[in-house]
């Protein structure tokens, strides 16, 4: 069985993972930025020539030991690279799939491929199969609904030969959601970090622009959104392959019973 953990941010996907893989001994965690078979965020995926120069850019970083071959590419987990050279990050980042930097096509060619050839073994994964794409497909390709469901047949039909269950974290309330996410994810100065980049992303994103959309308010908007057309895909795509738990506030008793499904 393949566990795919999803919801909007601060909806505890981590915690979930974390108490599905003390359940399922053996099975391989994916959190999101690690190398993973299916999902591409916060890696580099770049072609041998490219790879190479970046060795020769910056010797003294652990590139190698943070990279995986793929046919003729190379994946660069880049934020598990440490050093206080914050112009690496926004190098490497340039190279991510993500953030309108592949075409459409491009882009589901890489989804679809990776998905298919994957051997689906026991995993459990974070933020692998709706978050990411739905918000590149929303935000920067600027899908309607009805394109984004499309799209999703086929990862659909790229999933057909392997036993997989979605288990959504929805959040009642996306406003107490958010604003407790924002408060938890703070520096050591108490700085909000994660929320102002957040509202960067956001705030960029041709669909903010084009809605006259912003800020919180405008992350909120979307967030509503994404999640509605979120659990419309659970339901209307992935049919007796998804369930749905209250964010934060689901028993164990209900764990129990997802063991054994």
């Amino acid at each position: 069985m393949i566990y795919f953990i999803e919801g909007i941010q601060g909806s505890g996907k981590s915690t979930l993972v974390e108490k599905i893989s003390q359940r399922n001994a053996g099975y391989r965690v994916f959190k999101e930025g690690y190398y993973s078979p299916v999902e591409l965020a916060w890696c580099a995926y770049v072609d041998e020539e490219t790879y190479q120069k970046l060795l020769i850019r910056y010797p003294d970083l652990d590139i190698i030991g943070n990279t995986y071959p793929e046919d003729d590419r190379r994946i660069i987990c880049y934020t598990k690279i440490m050093t206080d050279d914050r112009s690496f990050y926004q190098d490497l980042e340039q190279y991510e799939i993500y953030n309108d930097r592949k075409s459409f096509d491009e882009f589901s060619s890489i989804i679809l491929n990776r998905y298919s050839r994957w051997n689906g073994e026991d995993s459990i994964f974070e933020c692998s199969l709706l978050q990411n794409i739905t918000e590149e497909l929303i935000l920067y390709k600027q899908f309607s609904d009805d394109q984004i469901l499309s799209f999703y047949r086929k990862i659909k039909d790229a999933l057909a030969d392997k036993e997989y269950m979605i288990i959504y974290l929805k959040s009642d309330d996306i406003r107490k959601t958010l604003d407790q996410v924002r408060r938890e994810r703070t520096d050591e100065n108490g700085k909000q970090v994660w929320f102002e980049m957040l509202k960067d992303y956001f705030n960029s994103s041709p669909y903010a622009i084009r809605s006259s959309l912003k800020d919180e308010e405008g992350i909120i908007t979307h967030l509503i959104h994404r999640q509605d057309l979120e659990l419309k895909i659970c339901k209307e795509i992935f049919n007796g392959h998804y369930l749905i738990l209250d964010s934060k506030a689901y028993s164990d008793e209900q764990l129990d019973l997802l063991d054994r499904s």
